[in-house]
C-alpha cells in the first residue's frame, strides 16, 4: 500500500532524456565488451570439460566488473535453459528475501505476489527445490561475502543432473575456492583501459586534444585499469573544461594510484571526487539512497515520490512538473554511472541499484553530515546528542542489537524500516511529530508494539505512506483516510 504525492505517469520521454538513456546504454555496452573478452566465454568452456563442474565462481577486488560479467554470461546463456535468476547477497543478507528473489525471478508469473506472502526459510527451500527439481536451470548469486550465506543458498539448489548452472561472484578467494571452480577477475589490459577511457570522453582516443594526452596518460596510470575508476573518472573530466590545467587539478586530487593500495582508498578519492563534482541537488539526491540497504532493488517511481515528499525537488520555473523534475535528476545519476539500471517494464527503465562501493561511500558521507543515521546490528558512530533526520533499521540482526536507543527523534523526517526486528528499540510512533516519509518493509506488528499504526493520523506532516509486505487490519484503513496532508 502506497499513498503517494501526485505524479503524472508518462510512457513518453522528453526527447532529450531518451537520448541521453541511449548514449548510457551505448557507453555501458562498450564498457562491458573488454570484460567479456576478459573471462566470459574462456571461462564458460573452462568449466564444460568436466560434466560434474556445474558451479562457477568469479572472484575480484571491488570495481573489476565481477557482476557485469556474471550477468554478461548469463544472459549469453539464458537459451540454453529453462529458467533464470539473478539475485544479489551483499554482505548483511536476508536469507528468506535471497530466496524470494530467486523464486521470482525464475517465475515472474507464478510468483508473482511472492514478497507478499508469509513465508519461513524451510517453506522458501521446498518452493525451490520443487520448483527446479526437472528443470535445466543458471542462477547467479552475486557479492556473496561470507560461506554461511552461500551454504545456506546452496542447499535450497537441488543436483539434478541436468548440466544446470550456479555461478557466484565475491571479493574474497577463499571464499571462492571453498565454492568451487574460481575464476580470478583481472584488470583490464592497457589497450581496453584507454578505449574506455577516450571512448567516455572523446568518442575514440584520436579525438584527444594533443594538450591532454600526458595528462590523461598520467590519470589513466591512477585508475591502475580498474574499470568502475576509469568510467568514474572520464564522468568527471568529461564535464570539465578541456584545459591541461583543469585536468591537472583532477589528476593531483586522486591519489597516488590503485595498485599497491589493498583497501582501495584511491578508488575511494576517486569515487568522492565524482560525488562532490555533483551539483548540490543530486548530491542530496544521491546520499538519500543510503537508507537502502546494500544490493537492494529501489523502484524509480518510489524513489522519485520519496524525494518528492522529502522537498528535495525544487521547481526551476512556474509550471514544472516536480514528477518529471525528479525523473530528470534520476535519469542524470544514471549517466553519471552513480547508479546502476536494473530493472525493465515495457521496455521502460523500472528500477535501479547502487554498486557497493558506492553505497559505502554515500553511507559513510550520511553518516558524517547526520543525513541518514543506519541501524543494521552494528553499533552507530554518531553522537547520542544528534538529533536524528532520517532513520533506516536494515536487517534482522537488531533483535539481538545493543543500538544507541538514546538518540533523539523529534526530528526524524523519515523512517524506514526493512524488517520487524529493530521496532522494539523505537519510540512510540506519536514521537515522530515531523515525519514526513514512511516506509515500512516485511513488518510483522504485534499488538502492544510501540509503532501502532493506528495513530497515523495524528502525523500531520507525512506526505508519503508505503506498506510492503506487512501486516495490519482494517481498522488501520478508516485511519488512513483520515489523513489530511498525504497527497494522492
Amino acid at each position: 500500500m502506497i499513498l503517494p504525492v501526485p505524479c503524472h505517469r508518462h510512457r513518453c520521454r522528453p526527447v532529450q532524456q531518451r537520448c541521453r538513456l541511449r548514449r548510457h546504454r551505448r557507453l555501458r555496452s562498450a564498457a562491458i565488451r573488454p570484460v567479456q573478452r576478459r573471462g566470459g566465454a574462456g571461462w564458460h568452456r573452462r568449466g564444460k570439460r568436466r560434466a560434474d563442474e556445474r558451479v562457477g565462481t568469479v572472484v575480484g577486488g571491488g570495481g573489476l566488473g565481477k557482476t557485469t560479467l556474471a550477468r554478461a554470461v548469463c544472459n549469453r546463456l539464458k537459451p540454453q535453459f529453462d529458467c533464470t535468476a539473478f539475485v544479489s547477497v551483499s554482505s548483511a543478507p536476508d536469507i528468506k528475501k535471497v530466496f524470494k528473489d530467486m523464486l521470482l525471478e525464475l517465475d515472474k508469473t507464478k510468483n508473482k505476489d511472492i514478497h507478499n506472502l508469509v513465508r519461513d526459510e524451510k517453506q522458501l527451500i521446498d518452493e525451490l527445490r520443487d520448483f527446479i527439481q526437472n528443470k535445466r536451470y543458471i542462477i547467479v548469486i552475486d557479492d556473496i561475502w561470507d560461506i554461511a550465506s552461500w551454504s545456506a543458498i546452496r542447499c535450497a539448489l537441488v543436483e539434478n543432473n541436468d548440466g544446470s548452472t550456479i555461478i557466484a561472484t565475491t571479493r574474497d578467494f577463499d571464499i571462492a575456492e571453498q565454492i568451487g571452480s574460481p575464476h580470478k577477475l583481472k584488470t583490464l589490459p592497457p589497450k581496453s583501459s584507454k578505449k574506455l577511457f577516450y571512448g567516455r570522453i572523446f568518442g575514440s582516443e584520436d579525438k584527444c586534444p594533443q594538450e591532454l594526452v600526458e595528462v590523461s596518460g598520467k590519470i589513466l596510470k591512477k585508475c591502475s585499469d580498474v574499470p568502475l575508476a576509469i568510467i568514474t573518472i572520464a564522468i568527471v573530466l568529461a564535464r570539465t573544461r578541456n584545459m591541461a590545467e583543469e585536468w591537472y587539478k583532477v589528476y593531483n586530487s586522486i591519489g597516488y594510484g590503485l595498485g599497491n593500495n589493498h583497501d582501495m582508498k584511491n578508488m575511494r578519492k576517486i569515487l568522492s571526487l565524482s560525488y562532490h563534482n555533483l551539483p548540490s541537488h543530486l548530491r542530496t539526491c544521491l546520499l538519500y539512497l543510503s537508507i537502502f540497504p546494500e544490493d537492494y532493488e529501489i523502484e524509480r517511481s518510489r524513489l522519485i515520490r520519496m524525494w518528492i515528499s522529502e522537498g528535495f525537488i525544487h521547481p526551476e520555473k512556474d509550471g514544472d512538473n516536480l514528477f518529471e523534475l525528479a525523473d530528470s535528476y534520476f535519469n542524470e545519476l544514471i549517466n553519471r554511472s552513480l547508479i546502476q539500471p536494473s530493472g525493465y517494464v515495457s521496455g521502460m527503465l523500472h528500477s535501479c541499484r547502487v554498486h557497493d562501493m558506492i553505497h559505502d561511500l554515500i553511507r559513510s558521507l550520511s553518516s558524517k553530515e547526520n543525513f541518514v543515521t543506519v541501524m543494521d546490528g552494528i553499533l552507530q558512530q554518531t553522537s547520542p546528542a544528534s538529533k536524528v533526520r532520517r532513520l533506516s533499521l536494515q536487517n534482522n540482526k537488531l533483535e539481538n542489537s545493543t543500538a544507541q536507543t538514546n538518540l533523539k527523534m523529534s526530528q526524524v523526517r523519515s523512517l524506514s524500516i526493512f524488517s520487524s526486528s529493530g521496532v522494539s528499540l523505537l519510540p512510540s510512533l506519536s514521537s515522530f511529530q515531523v515525519l514526513r516519509v514512511l516506509d515500512l518493509e516485511n513488518c510483522y506488528l504485534t499488538e502492544g508494539c510501540h509503532l501502532d499504526l493506528r495513530h497515523v493520523c495524528n502525523l500531520f506532516h507525512l506526505r508519503y505512506l508505503r506498506l510492503y509486505e506487512c501486516n495490519f487490519d482494517r481498522e488501520l484503513l478508516k485511519e488512513i483516510e483520515k489523513l489530511s496532508f498525504c497527497r494522492r
